[in-house]
């Protein structure tokens, strides 16, 4: 008995320094954003209402009635400005899609946003009819600025987002503002 539950006590305490060597680990991938609340005002931002939301493919059904995002990526050859902007709440994540998916193929990043931190992780552009999947990729340069630091469902959320990252033999850059209301 006392053997059964010296492995016991010893499996469960072997677990809690695994779970907490983990948790470091997450810790350390994840960034710290600033709040600018004068980000509606933002000249780029107040553009962004006076335009109808970019239709990425015929049939597509538009969330927004105008446009959500202005990012400008550059990676390898073509640069990209077709970008659209979603966010959901799920318990205490803000998550952030900068995406321009137009049920083929998709390109973009995807934002968690948890307790003034973030992580950024970047959609694989070969996935196909509307899947996303990640692809590893090493981050250069990354900010995130946001309106506030705390969200409901229904807030509007603006923000600035400029990222660099290395993705396997060329460099992707990812700047540019964006706005949504949280579903």
């Amino acid at each position: 008995m006392i053997k059964t539950i010296s492995f016991f006590l010893g499996f469960v305490l072997g677990l809690s320094v695994l779970g907490c060597n983990m948790d470091k680990k997450v810790k350390e991938d994840f960034e710290k954003f600033s709040v600018d609340k004068n980000l509606p005002q933002n000249d780029t931002i107040r553009l962004l209402s006076k335009y109808p939301e970019i239709k990425l493919f015929s049939n597509e059904k538009i969330k927004s009635k105008t446009r959500t995002a202005y990012i400008f990526q550059h990676a390898g050859i073509l640069p990209m400005d077709n970008y659209k902007c979603s966010m959901t709440l799920k318990n205490d994540t803000l998550e952030i899609l900068l995406n321009n998916n137009n049920s083929y193929f998709g390109n973009g990043i995807f934002i968690k946003v948890f307790e003034k931190n973030f992580l950024i992780n970047d959609i694989d552009p070969k996935t196909l009819h509307g899947e996303i999947k990640f692809i590893k990729t090493k981050p250069l340069h990354q900010k995130l600025v946001l309106n506030k630091d705390s969200f409901e469902k229904n807030d509007s959320i603006y923000g600035f987002i400029d990222y660099k990252t290395k993705v396997d033999s060329f460099n992707k850059t990812f700047r540019g503002y964006f706005k949504a209301l949280i579903q």
